[in-house]
């Protein structure tokens, strides 16, 4: 599903909630959408995390030392 349609959706289940509220059906999709959408920053932010190199200082020990 795309991005941007799964936000619309969410955010047209959280208008509603707000003015009318929501049926059992539209409470589990709601539940359904903001878990995929989680899922998705999750795993962004583990490929974020992944592709990050770990360099050490050229020279160790004169950290902090000036």
């Amino acid at each position: 599903m795309d991005i941007d349609v799964l936000i619309a959706r969410i955010n047209e289940l959280a208008r509603k909630k707000k003015e009318t509220g929501l049926t059992a059906e539209e409470t589990i999709e709601r539940d359904e959408l903001r878990a995929v959408y989680l899922g998705n920053i999750r795993r962004n932010f583990r490929q974020q995390l992944d592709t990050i190199e770990w360099v050490e200082d050229a020279e160790e020990g004169t950290q902090g030392k000036r």
